[in-house]
């Protein structure tokens, strides 16, 4: 096993244990906190990645600054503003929303289909190899992508062979068609932040987290997943 591969399964175990500690004991108001905490750490990460796009569109609106409108103007700052609206306001309330008004067991089976699709992919993609998914991110393979579509329902199916009472977790067509679709929005959100980060000629958001990178690497499809599945509960899709 190469050493890169180690500390990439060590710093995933610490990660799970820590995620689901601070889900199942800590209380509603530390929660807002940590999620605070994680937005400032991924807004930082966002910006660092697209250092070189900020660059560019700084020197491009220079010579008129006082443009208003400046199209490079408009791109610079909707960096920021991206970063600090979603990082800040959206991604945090919609977590938080899915955690104490919908249910903490919903959260998690939010958060473990995520993790299952992930591993999914990196499995597939690995062991199958084969046809690149897209040119945004070389690494990604079509294997990959129905490896994580494939584990992201094998949550649904362990909970029902284990006979835990789950009733919002039945093994029909619904929950099945759910479970794919969260795995969808967890692969466009990787391949979002893929897109950025090969703009910006990045392979990664930091290297805060030993063998993978960057928080914002780690959770890019989270991120993206939470806000969305937060719109389909208020509209009462599922």
């Amino acid at each position: 096993m190469s050493s890169e591969l180690t500390k990439r399964i060590l710093t995933s175990l610490i990660l799970l244990i820590v995620t689901f500690s601070i889900l199942i004991y800590v209380n509603e108001k530390y929660f807002m906190y940590i999620l605070i905490s994680v937005g400032i750490v991924c807004c930082a990460e966002w910006v660092q990645t697209n250092e070189v796009l900020l660059k560019k569109f700084r020197k491009g609106f220079e010579p008129y600054i006082t443009e208003i409108f400046n199209k490079n103007f408009l791109k610079y700052f909707s960096i920021y503003l991206f970063g600090i609206i979603y990082f800040f306001l959206i991604l945090p309330f919609s977590a938080l929303y899915l955690r104490t008004e919908v249910s903490l067991n919903f959260f998690l089976l939010i958060l473990i289909i995520c993790i299952f699709s992930d591993v999914g992919g990196y499995v597939f993609g690995k062991t199958i190899g084969g046809r690149k998914l897209t040119k945004i991110s070389p690494n990604k393979t079509i294997s990959g992508s129905i490896g994580s579509f494939i584990f992201s329902i094998l949550p649904v199916i362990f909970i029902n062979l284990s006979n835990i009472e789950a009733t919002f977790l039945e093994l029909n067509l619904v929950n099945i068609l759910f479970c794919l679709f969260v795995s969808l929005i967890c692969q466009l959100g990787d391949l979002f932040f893929s897109y950025f980060k090969r703009l910006n000629n990045k392979k990664n958001t930091s290297t805060l987290l030993p063998g993978h990178g960057g928080l914002l690497d780690r959770i890019d499809g989270l991120v993206i997943v939470f806000p969305i599945v937060f719109l389909i509960k208020i509209m009462e899709i599922f």
